[in-house]
């Protein structure tokens, strides 16, 4: 008997207990580099190059274990750019009797395999990817079936279930969330925050990627000094300099957003979580650990809200996506149909916000949570834009993002498309919000003040002011009975006529030329 373990680009966890079995002499582990995978969106070419590289180091890992590996690399005259067809010749090449592989995290994914497996006529098996902390139907069986879920809910069930920051049955030090604490705009004074890098060459794969011809968008850095990890060894270096040197005011100010850098406190680990060459639950105890270690020099609310984004959102989010697909796919609650402005794949725009976090995509395949919600997202709803155009921006354009976790990110929480199933509001917002998280608007062309027109210094409004409110007037049928919006429809309904009229005509006008704005 030879049996085939297929192992997908974003399995790359060396601690699976396949690799821990003691007789492995029957097995083929396979991984393949796909033009299905490449071209099913078009994404970043950093994106396609961290996949491609980490892939070929976990390939590596399974030499160093003297476990047999059949590895297609993009450009093997072999490689027919398709699971399924693949795995036919290499069935009958090597005599596979068997095929196992760990459930896909994606939902295209696992209905395919559901589909094309069984159509190879062999007795295959799926398997837990042993990552995750939650399973798909948690949010089924914790809180049965309706329409909406709490994440806060969800958090505190994790963290009893697996004793995390817990003092007996109740939150260490008395609070189960800390979020308030963890809102702070960066001082000017705060200097520049360095971060681990790498110097990974991925130039041979670059010349295999353009001469294949896959299209990609963003911009390709320097070829030799690729600085995402891409091993284990890597990562868990990332994981223990987030530690020492960023930990400390992660809570404080991982909402914070500015000109002076792209990452700030912010651990750049997703990558390395969401290929699963690290796992959340090392993730989390290894900063837990050093937090009891240095609580002299760490205040709980950092490691709060650290635990809170991987212990609580991120396993939330795929539970959520799991409970909702495949309809959560077509939800567009606004009806909206616009196609996303020119400026999102050039930065070349001059309000100052979105030139910098689209400026930070294109040229790191990464933007922080805010810049990603409450900037390009934020902007992106209250221009109208199609869901489905922001969903293939998204999951383009970054390094971390996937499926299950770039969808309820998007879609749900920053475009509000399934009507607050995930968010109980939308997360739209006027230029204040941008100008109390960040300095952007220090340097702006726009002044955040000015509604409509121009400010007294002759600087034209910030069209996410005029936007906002145009928003909020136009879908009143929809949002006004929403409890967490009635303090913003007061406001509007204070406005005078003639005041009204004028922001809905600025709105107008900017829309007229969103693309030069």
């Amino acid at each position: 008997m030879h049996k085939l373990r297929l192992i997908l680009g974003d399995q790359l966890n060396s601690n699976h207990s396949w690799f821990g079995e003691k007789n492995q002499k029957n097995n083929l582990y396979v991984m393949m580099e796909l033009r299905s995978e490449t071209d099913y969106a078009k994404h970043h070419i950093q994106k396609v190059l961290g996949f491609f590289a980490a892939m070929r180091e976990f390939k590596n890992f399974l030499d160093s274990k003297k476990l047999k590996n059949l590895y297609l690399e993009i450009d093997d005259k072999k490689n027919k750019q398709d699971f399924i067809k693949n795995l036919k010749w290499i069935i009958k090449e090597q005599k596979i009797t068997e095929i196992e592989i760990q459930e896909a995290d994606e939902y295209r994914l696992d209905e395919y395999f559901a589909l094309e497996l069984g159509a190879l006529s062999l007795p295959y098996q799926i398997v837990s990817s042993e990552h995750f902390l939650a399973q798909r139907e948690d949010l089924v069986s914790m809180f049965g079936s309706k329409d909406k879920y709490l994440m806060e809910s969800f958090y505190r069930r994790m963290r009893q279930k697996y004793n995390i920051l817990m003092d007996g049955k109740k939150p260490l030090h008395g609070k189960w969330n800390l979020d308030a604490e963890n809102r702070k705009k960066l001082p000017k004074t705060e200097p520049i925050q360095k971060h681990k890098f790498f110097k990974n060459d991925v130039s041979n794969i670059y010349q295999q990627i353009s001469k294949a011809g896959v299209k990609t968008i963003g911009n390709a850095g320097e070829l030799e000094t690729f600085s995402w990890a891409i091993n284990r060894k890597q990562a868990l270096q990332v994981l223990d300099y987030f530690s020492k040197n960023l930990l400390h005011k992660f809570g404080t100010y991982q909402d914070a957003m500015t000109e002076k850098d792209d990452y700030v406190y912010h651990s750049r680990l997703s990558f390395a979580l969401n290929t699963k060459i690290l796992s959340p639950l090392e993730v989390i105890e290894k900063v837990i650990a050093y937090y009891f270690e240095h609580e002299d020099e760490i205040t709980f609310a950092q490691v709060e809200g650290f635990v809170r984004q991987i212990l609580g959102w991120r396993e939330f989010v795929r539970c959520f996506y799991w409970t909702k697909m495949p309809k959560f796919a077509d939800a567009n609650f606004f009806k909206n149909k616009n196609e996303l402005p020119e400026f999102y794949w050039t930065g070349d725009t001059k309000m100052n916000c979105l030139n910098n976090a689209i400026r930070n995509s294109l040229d790191h395949a990464y933007a922080h949570h805010i810049q990603r919600l409450m900037i390009t997202g934020n902007f992106a709803l209250l221009a109208e834009v199609d869901p489905a155009k922001v969903d293939e921006w998204y999951l383009g354009i970054y390094i971390d993002a996937l499926e299950w976790v770039e969808m309820p990110n998007t879609r749900a929480m920053s475009q509000w498309a399934d009507g607050g199933d995930l968010a109980t509001k939308p997360y739209v917002s006027s230029g204040n919000y941008v100008k109390g998280m960040s300095d952007y608007c220090d340097n702006c062309h726009y002044d955040v003040k000015t509604k409509y027109g121009e400010s007294k210094k002759g600087k034209p409004a910030c069209p996410f002011n005029s936007f906002y409110w145009d928003f909020l007037n136009k879908h009143q049928a929809k949002l006004r009975n929403n409890m967490r919006m009635s303090m913003v429809y007061r406001v509007w309904d204070k406005m005078d006529e003639a005041e009204q009229a004028c922001i809905k005509a600025q709105a107008q006008k900017y829309k007229k030329v969103i693309n030069t704005l």
